[in-house]
């Protein structure tokens, strides 16, 4: 695995994969703040920012900055989540010094046009009303924020129209100085690329960027709670979760392959019984989400109203068992099914470029695929059991849309699986 990394006397991090096999390059530029990261009043702002990136700089305007990726055959993207932000771009590998440059001028020579400022904003509140109108999305937001309620880690990354209708260029501009430093940066690169020409292009570009030390971030506090809101829909949206592990918890890597067994996929226990030998849902999923302090595990499920009730208590019940009795011959195949996900990034430069990414910012380093296979490999029955075990012992949240009262309160989700 040809992995480099350098840093810079800034404090700015460069990792690149070098894939010889392949032609083009996937390139980009992650940010180690997030949705998390907002204070009360700028609630939305991360993801606002990241819209108003592409709207025009001192030398490029919002139509040259696409023309000149699409130009060289590439495409421009960008994502917010709750922990970092993305700017990123897929070239050919001779053109990835191309998408340095255009980064760095967006990210540290953006104007912030009032006029641009406005259309975005109108975007937004599009983007805003589609969740609402989307009820698998919706039941997401509500189960973050009854797990983790009044903070911002619990809150939706898009904001509320009202709050991002507040904000105006003195508002970004002080969220970028706080947050957008060469500390909680990372330029990462896979593909067709050299390593010395990714260095290189940084060292020329991001001469800008403040250097100022990480501000600190709020710890996270998972409550748990109720968020059943009645609603006229075809189907109850169910998700029931508990807390789980961060990256960097020793349990870490035991959390995902439970999740996985649990309901991972359709030769998972949950898929078994709820859909194929019951019948009460089309699809349902575990999921698995960790921070860099905490994390949630849980299922998500849509169920005609009739059956969201027994569907609940159904898969309640069998991720108990799971914690009690999970089989060898499960966890074989949950450790094979992680490392064919591992070794797929290794088949995408852009995977490739964001797995490196985040595994730098979140663990320090970026573990090898040996070193990682290492860890699955070792996991035993025990470590997996007691992973889920601990999980299911923390406070439920419960969030469901529809004909929500069907469904178990907390109190009910506690009873269901015995005293935590």
């Amino acid at each position: 695995m040809s992995v480099e990394i350098t840093t810079l006397p800034s404090g700015l991090r460069i990792v690149t994969h070098a894939m010889p096999e392949l032609e083009t390059a996937s390139v980009g530029v992650w940010i180690g703040a997030g949705a998390r990261d907002e204070r009360e009043d700028e609630h939305g702002l991360s993801h606002l920012i990241e819209h108003m990136a592409f709207k025009g700089t001192r030398t490029r305007n919002a139509h040259a900055i696409v023309a000149e990726i699409e130009s060289a055959g590439g495409d421009l993207n960008a994502a917010t989540s709750v922990e970092f932000t993305t700017y990123n771009a897929r070239v050919l590998g001779a053109d990835a010094p191309l998408v340095i440059d255009i980064l760095s001028d967006i990210l540290t020579d953006s104007l912030f046009d009032p006029q641009e400022l406005k259309r975005e904003k109108g975007v937004i509140a599009q983007e805003i009303s589609e969740v609402n109108d989307t009820p698998d999305d919706l039941v997401f937001d509500q189960f973050n924020l009854a797990a983790f309620p009044d903070q911002a880690i619990g809150r939706p990354i898009l904001g509320t129209p009202g709050r991002v209708e507040s904000f105006d260029r003195q508002a970004i501009l002080a969220y970028l100085e706080r947050h957008y430093a060469t500390p909680v940066a990372v330029i990462a690169a896979a593909g067709a690329i050299r390593h010395e020409t990714i260095v290189e292009a940084t060292q020329r570009n991001f001469v800008t960027l403040s250097s100022q030390p990480a501000m600190p971030r709020a710890a996270a506090r998972y409550k748990g709670g109720d968020a059943r809101v009645s609603r006229k829909l075809e189907q109850t949206q169910i998700v029931i979760g508990f807390e789980s592990v961060g990256f960097n918890h020793k349990d870490a890597y035991a959390a995902h392959v439970f999740a996985n067994i649990v309901g991972g996929g359709m030769s998972s226990r949950l898929f078994q019984e709820v859909r194929e030998q019951r019948g009460l849902a089309y699809s349902i999923d575990s999921f698995q989400w960790s921070y860099a302090d905490t994390g949630l595990f849980g299922f998500c499920a849509a169920a005609a109203h009739r059956d969201a009730a027994e569907l609940c208590n159904v898969a309640l019940d069998c991720m108990a068992r799971c914690a009690q009795e999970l089989t060898d011959i499960e966890l074989r195949r949950a450790k094979a099914q992680m490392k064919v996900s591992l070794l797929t990034a290794l088949e995408s430069a852009g995977a490739r470029a964001d797995q490196i990414a985040r595994q730098l910012m979140a663990l320090g380093h970026v573990p090898s695929r040996e070193e990682i296979v290492r860890k699955i490999d070792a996991l035993t029955i025990e470590e997996v059991r007691a992973a889920g075990a601990a999980s299911l012992a923390t406070p439920p949240t419960v969030a469901a849309l529809g004909q929500a009262k069907k469904t178990p309160d907390p109190v009910k989700v506690r009873e269901r699986l015995g005293p935590g």
